[in-house]
């Protein structure tokens, strides 16, 4: 996953980011550790469906995730996880979307098996 600019722009946003990511990091790794890497392959990300929101604003003007297939913005495996695991995948965007919904920001996890 490239990494976001975050020279580029620094907000409030940027706290709620790092937030989640340290959830979404910490909660692969404890589901790592008591379950090791279960073999279903798939994908996982964070949609938000309003594309015109304050965040989804910040998040395209540093370069994070991007236009949404449907409708609004998603984030693509917020950890960057070089697993195959989905189930490792999912636990890490759903930690990632559960940070975004405490602040407010309207999103869900979505996930795909390979």
């Amino acid at each position: 996953m490239k990494q976001p600019n975050f020279e580029l722009l620094n907000s409030p946003f940027r706290a709620i980011y790092e937030e989640a990511m340290k959830s979404a990091m910490q909660a692969e790794k404890d589901f790592f550790e008591k379950h090791g890497e279960p073999m279903y392959c798939g994908f996982a990300w964070v949609t938000i469906p309003n594309g015109r929101s304050k965040f989804v604003n910040w998040c395209k003007k540093i370069g994070l995730g991007s236009k949404h297939w449907s409708k609004g913005w998603y984030i693509w495996n917020p950890t960057g996880s070089d697993t195959q695991s989905m189930d490792i995948k999912e636990v890490g965007s759903k930690a990632f979307a559960d940070v975004l919904q405490k602040h407010g920001i309207d999103c869900y996890m979505g996930s795909r098996a390979d």
